[in-house]
């Protein structure tokens, strides 16, 4: 029997990456999972992919930057299935991340917070109702190490990921009595493939994460029941690079 037999997953970004094995795990597990991502292709090879091993899935491309588009992803996931007990917010748009703070602009932070906090605070949003019918209701959204240790040269994603961190604390205080969880995973995850671009790795296990061995089976057990006792807290699947600074 999976832990996540009988639940509705939407996982947001689950086109490639960490999004990609958070999805492949769910539907394994026995969920059934909405796979949002911007890129069609991506969203129907993992559909593909989900069915060809047995599990369930349904595409749902998206812009998460789009309110009505959000909106339109939460009311397909629960015509086809009927409500929503699990809510994975990890996409985010990397082509605009990098910026020191002397030559930030306005419109690339704005950017990151469009795709990132804005997009999440509308998935949760949009997902709140059926969460709460759920009684069990998840969300696990995706904040990062760097804006925890202001990690230069990345003044607006850094930015964007603690105003994620404080979403879900917020939302955590909020939503406990409705019997919504909603914690963040700060991850250090090999998502670049082997090749001479990939960054050495700095923590303390000395290699990085696997998006499939080490990263989504942690967003798995806050998924599951086994974490219904931890909420508003941020989990650090990263090799001991940070070790309790995210607290």
């Amino acid at each position: 029997m999976g832990k996540l037999n009988g639940k509705i997953a939407i996982v947001a970004g689950a086109g490639r990456g960490i999004g990609r094995a958070t999805a492949k795990l769910f539907a394994a597990e026995g969920a059934k999972v909405v796979v949002v991502s911007l890129t069609p292709a991506n969203v129907d090879a993992l559909v593909a992919d989900i069915h060809a091993a047995g599990g369930t899935a349904l595409g749902a491309p998206c812009d998460l930057s789009d309110g009505d588009q959000v909106k339109g992803v939460v009311s397909k996931a629960v015509e086809t299935y009927g409500g929503i007990d699990i809510l994975v917010n990890v996409a985010f748009d990397n082509s605009a991340a990098m910026s020191s703070i002397a030559d930030l602009s306005v419109e690339q932070l704005q950017r990151n917070f469009d795709t990132g906090p804005i997009a999440y605070l509308r998935t949760m949003q949009a997902c709140y109702p059926y969460l709460k019918v759920s009684g069990e209701g998840r969300v696990i959204n995706f904040a990062s190490l760097a804006g925890v240790i202001g990690l230069a040269s990345y003044g607006p994603y850094n930015l964007a990921k603690e105003a994620v961190r404080a979403l879900t604390r917020t939302a955590a205080r909020e939503w406990g009595g409705d019997g919504i969880t909603v914690n963040n995973v700060l991850p250090v995850a090999d998502t670049w493939g082997a090749g001479a671009d990939t960054p050495p790795p700095q923590n303390t296990l000395g290699r990085h994460g696997s998006p499939d061995n080490d990263i989504a089976p942690v967003v798995l057990f806050l998924a599951s029941r086994d974490s219904r006792f931890i909420t508003g807290s941020s989990l650090t699947p990263d090799g001991g690079q940070i070790i309790d600074a995210a607290r």
